[in-house]
């Protein structure tokens, strides 16, 4: 992995009002970078909450607080002409209080001193295929629920080592 284009693009996304785009970024530089290398740089391979650790691990530890807390929510990034796979499905969004086509992120946020950062993220695909009896059409559904795949998303990321006392 690059770790200079990984911390410019992760900059470029920390002060972008609005759509973040390859082209953009390559813009803000004046053309030094181009898109296709960008997007090139971003498909080399699937970034994970590790991945994104890595990157706010000394940020959360110099805003780390006795009152900090971890904020959980998800959002629906809506791709209404993308064909449907298990990633692109119809999920409810809430604040258009209807389900949308589009990618469902789960996200965990880190607060502490007027400071939130970034944590972890979980994309919600629905691989399972069934048929809706009422309707008679196919619809999707995930293996696991979003509160299950949360839970297992702290777990795995803040791992609390347990203690065995005699």
């Amino acid at each position: 992995m690059n770790q200079n284009r990984l911390d410019l693009y992760t900059d470029y996304l920390s002060v972008t009002f609005g759509y973040a785009t390859a082209t953009g970024l390559s813009n803000m530089l004046d053309g030094g970078i181009s898109h296709d290398a960008i997007s090139r740089f971003l498909s080399e391979r699937e970034y994970t909450s590790k991945d994104l650790w890595k990157q706010v691990k000394g940020m959360v530890r110099e805003t780390e607080s006795e009152d900090g807390v971890l904020i959980i929510d998800d959002t629906v990034e809506e791709k209404p002409h993308m064909d449907e796979n298990d990633l692109i499905s119809w999920h409810y969004d809430h604040c258009l209080g209807r389900n949308v086509k589009g990618i469902n992120l789960l996200n965990c946020l880190y607060h502490a001193n007027d400071v939130s950062i970034p944590v972890a993220f979980e994309l919600v695909r629905k691989p399972i295929r069934y048929c809706d009896l009422k309707t008679r059409k196919e619809r999707r559904c995930s293996e696991v629920t979003k509160n299950e795949q949360m839970r297992l998303m702290i777990d795995q990321q803040f791992p609390v080592k347990k203690h065995l006392t005699s």
